[in-house]
């Protein structure tokens, strides 16, 4: 009998699961869209959130999947957590978006290395990463990375589909 217990196998299943609905449906064309969608949450956070918005290929939100809450000025992101939510959700597209608790929206050299990796990983998926937005603390002012230039051009298109 004890065999068997030592040879179990188990069975796992991996599943989405929804929270309460915060967000509208209406389709995200804009990064001023993204910023009326999320400013309200991510303000309100004194540590660093990242979190990623899956997207439909009509640009309709999915889901805000929150992937990281950090420290005061630090979140630990993996691209694997990051894709992972964007593949359950079965999405088209992502846009990432991350607030700095300072007040301060300039992208830091580790948010410009974190995009370049998540753009690699969104590329070989077939998920295309439109933007990678910062939310500058209770300010309610934002930046986008993608209209900074600061995105990479890996086969990206633009906000429009």
């Amino acid at each position: 009998m004890a065999k068997a217990k030592e040879n179990r196998i188990d069975v796992v299943n991996v599943r989405l699961v929804k929270e309460p609905a915060l967000y509208s449906t209406e389709p995200i064309k804009t990064p001023e869209d993204v910023l009326r969608v999320v400013a309200d949450e991510l303000k309100s956070y004194d540590r660093e959130v990242f979190a990623i918005i899956n997207l439909k290929s009509n640009g309709q939100i999915i889901n805000l999947n929150v992937c990281s809450i950090g420290t005061l000025n630090a979140s630990l992101v993996s691209p694997r957590e990051i894709m992972k939510a964007a593949i359950l959700s079965n999405a088209s597209a992502f846009i990432a978006v991350h607030n700095h608790p300072s007040g301060n929206c300039r992208p830091s050299s580790e948010d410009i290395e974190t995009t370049k990796r998540l753009a690699e990983c969104g590329e070989i998926l077939d998920i295309r990463m439109l933007d990678h937005i910062i939310v500058a603390g209770e300010t309610g002012k934002m930046l986008s990375m993608k209209a900074e230039g600061s995105m990479p051009d890996i086969r990206q298109k633009d906000w429009e589909r």
